[in-house]
């Protein structure tokens, strides 16, 4: 009952300020060149100085009284289009907006400055232009979404090789990556220095570190939203780029010239290709071995007619670490998504969507068929989410949604085979499945925004499958006893779970450059990433909420101060956020994750905080440009059994990160870029003393302390030229054709930051009282690394 008053409130405030009299302009608007839309782009109302943005569709809907209206179409980088416009009916107005050619001085995007991050109700919230990505210093020259948001505000890794990426002190689990909405759940290739998305077929990516709305769930630290392009609706166009350890080509072509579309998106790694000259005396290449890496994008569009697209994107992209023919490992996602479009009217959008996803790896070893080991495991699942938007008038949008998720676990298919004799060591499949109801309205009142919003989840754990049930463990910390074993048949519920998500952000306007936002939202989490390694690695183990595993909730809260300066040259930001978590995971002294059927009584659970305040301070136009960020922040566990039920350190807490991005442009065909990095070391657990039995040292935790020390500092500088081709031919004709020449060097100085530090037993005399010890310090990069990559349009 209280569910139903909350939902009546929400459409008697979307309502308040809607009458008759009132007409609705509405239509979409594309980049002129291409024909794909463009996502968040400005329509502007001047005489009520106000208006809408473009939805990740293209379109816009905005219900205005009668009368005539001087309307801008704005997006940055793009020439502004104003129209005057005679309101007296519904009107679809559809704009094509014009790249602007970026001078050395550099452009005002609008005579009228948007202040998008002042107006906006978005806070917490990045969005990155695929522009900017490509001007970043990168690891081997190749541009990379992961690399490039990990330079934003409260975003890190634990270090180079880390698969994924950590936001405001959360583990990599608890990110949700959306590739065209469907979940990617591994989003590294090379073991984490490159990310699988293809940067050629991405048209946008947004952030949510906050301030997340209702549409979205299922984590509990952050979402990335990418979005791929739709293909080129107007010309044939074939790009791609040479690298230095992997190539890349990109084919977008009209099916129907202004109506239909595809694009098509390959990249494959060469590394052991260029690696066999040097090995030509060896068999490493001639048995079976591979190192490499591929994925492949696609993504095709049908305008059926004026109210009704179908979009289908797909991903398949693997990494294969071959040893011989019978050796190795390999992992990779496969997604799919088909969505349909319809504009039921001038106000009402849907979008129906059907998802699918698969994450699988694979581990092999043996020298013959009598004695070998094969492992392989797999997440799936399949989604259903209807979606609508009405746009009731010039102050309020109204947001209904649903989400139906179906997941199925395969823990391990595993089969052992020693002197001929076969030993199966499968786990039974998991299975469950998840759903959701969402509301949401974003309202305008004067210099007040509000974005309020109710996210309903529920959750089923059910069979086939076995129910274990765990008693308390003797020891504090130590592995919980199995107590019974249970078998349920096929769709029968184990353990249900439910939660209601409230989400509110507001945004108070302190005169035209500056402002104060402020959101909370609560957060619930169903599957979870299991991990105990230094890094999230491609063997990590997703597993499903079960009797013994609760849902991970998290309660955030965000308050800020923004500020733009010299007509929004640059702007100017303070967060200060703080994360109230429940149902934390972690793992007992020796926990085994691999292959372990009772994984479940190896696990802990307690409560979790991070807290922390952001400083932003970015330039947006001239000839130099960039920004500098610092983070200062902790994350924190109290689990009872771990480090005394006092509060320790997550493995991924860095209590201070300084990042400076910036570009010169020389001319209108050099830019210089360059990254540097700062990073408080990581926390790590070391023995505190040792027991020598025979000779040998065996290290000891005495104190029963976890994270209680930390590795040292990382840091790290990275520099780049870019150089452009020729624009214009000597006639004074802009050429068709473009390129560019990339040259840079990651890790400028040499720095060898340390990835993990370990003890072991050195030589020397062993006495009674004496064993000698080393301490080894591995980092992961050694030296700097220089890159070339040669880029091209045609």
């Amino acid at each position: 009952m209280n569910t139903l008053r909350l939902l009546s409130f929400f459409f008697f405030l979307s309502t308040q300020l809607f009458s008759q009299d009132k007409f609705t302009l509405n239509g979409y608007v594309r980049d002129a060149e291409s024909g794909e839309s463009l996502i968040g782009a400005t329509v502007y109302i001047n005489e009520i100085s106000s208006g809408t943005i473009t939805n990740p569709y293209g379109f816009y809907s905005i219900t205005l009284g009668e009368g005539a209206y001087n309307v801008d179409f704005r997006y940055i980088g793009y020439k502004t289009i104003s129209r005057k416009l005679e309101l007296s009916d519904n009107t679809k107005v559809d704009i094509e907006l014009s790249s602007l050619d970026i001078e050395l001085e550099g452009v005002i995007v609008s005579d009228l400055a948007e202040d998008y991050n002042i107006s906006s109700i978005e806070m917490s919230t990045s969005k990155l232009d695929m522009s900017k990505v490509t001007e970043i210093p990168t690891f081997l020259g190749e541009n990379d979404i992961i690399k490039a948001i990990q330079l934003l505000p409260g975003v890190s890794s634990v270090g180079e090789g880390a698969s994924g990426f950590n936001v405001r002190g959360g583990s990599v689990g608890q990110n949700l990556v959306l590739l065209d909405e469907a979940p990617v759940y591994n989003s590294s290739h090379l073991l984490g220095f490159l990310s699988v998305f293809n940067p050629d077929a991405v048209k946008d990516l947004k952030l949510y570190k906050g301030g997340v709305p209702s549409r979205y769930g299922g984590r509990v630290s952050s979402i990335l939203d990418i979005r791929m392009k739709d293909g080129n609706k107007k010309n044939t166009v074939l790009s791609g780029g040479i690298g230095t350890i992997f190539s890349r080509l990109t084919l977008e072509s009209p099916i129907v010239k202004d109506k239909s579309s595809f694009i098509l998106a390959l990249r494959r790694s060469y590394a052991d290709i260029l690696a066999k000259p040097f090995l030509k005396n060896s068999n490493f290449f001639e048995d079976g071995a591979a190192l490499n890496f591929y994925d492949l994008t696609a993504k095709t569009n049908f305008e059926l007619n004026e109210n009704n697209t179908l979009y289908v994107s797909s991903y398949v992209g693997r990494d294969v670490f071959k040893f011989d023919a019978r050796q190795g490992f390999n992992w990779g996602n496969k997604t799919g998504t088909i969505r349909w479009n319809h504009l039921f009217n001038d106000r009402l959008f849907s979008n129906f969507t059907a998802i699918y996803s698969n994450y699988d790896y694979q581990l092999a070893f043996g020298s013959d068929d009598r004695n070998k080991f094969e492992w392989d495991s797999n997440v799936e699942t399949f989604n259903f989410k209807p979606e609508f938007t009405y746009f009731v008038d010039a102050n309020n949008e109204l947001s209904i949604g649903a989400e139906l998720i179906k997941y199925r676990f395969e823990p391990a298919n595993a089969i052992g085979v020693s002197d001929g004799e076969k030993t199966d060591i499968t786990l039974p499949m998991k299975y469950a499945f998840e759903g959701a109801f969402y509301v949401g309205n974003e309202q305008k009142i004067s210099s007040l925004t509000l974005a309020y919003g109710l996210r309903y989840s529920v959750y089923s754990y059910y069979g086939p499958g076995s129910v274990y049930e765990f008693g308390a463990s003797t020891l504090s910390g130590g592995r919980k006893p199995l107590v019974s074993e249970e078998s349920v048949e096929g769709n029968e519920n184990i353990k249900s779970y439910s939660n209601i998500e409230p989400r509110i952000s507001l945004n108070i306007r302190l005169g035209n450059s500056s402002s104060i936002k402020s959101s909370y939202n609560r957060m619930a989490q169903y599957i979870h990433l299991l991990s105990n390694t230094a890094a999230s690695s491609s063997l990590d183990v997703w597993t499903p909420s079960t009797n013994n595993i609760k849902p991970e909730l998290a309660d955030s809260y965000v308050l800020g101060y923004f500020k733009n300066f010299n007509n929004n040259k640059f702007e100017a930001s303070v967060e200060l956020y703080y994360k109230d978590l429940k149902n934390q995971i972690d793992y007992i002294d020796g926990a085994d994750l691999l292959i372990n059927k009772y994984i479940e009584g190896d696990l802990l659970s307690g409560i979790g905080r991070a807290y922390g305040v952001e400083l932003l301070l970015k330039k947006n136009r001239g000839k130099f440009n960039g920004w500098v960020s610092y983070t200062a922040g902790r994350s924190e566990l109290k689990i009872r059994g771990i480090n005394k039920f006092n509060w320790y350190p997550t493995r991924y807490d860095q209590t201070h990160n300084f990042k400076i991005t910036s570009t010169y442009k020389i001319n209108d065909r050099v830019q210089l870029s360059g990254n540097f990095v700062y990073l408080t070391g990581t926390p790590v657990t070391f023995p505190s003393s040792k027991f020598v039995i025979q000779g040998f040292a065996i290290p000891h935790n005495s104190s029963n302390s976890r994270h209680q020390f930390r590795i040292p500092e990382y840091h790290r500088l990275d520099l780049s030229v870019t150089i452009n081709g020729k624009k214009f031919k000597k006639n004074g004709d802009e050429r068709r054709n473009k390129s560019s020449l990339i040259i840079g060097v990651y890790n400028v100085y040499n720095r060898r930051n340390p990835f993990s530090i370990y003890f072991s037993q050195g030589k020397g005399n062993v006495t009674d009282s004496f064993v000698p010890g080393e301490v080894t310090r591995l980092s992961i990069i050694g030296s700097f690394v220089p890159s070339i990559t040669y880029n091209f349009k045609l």
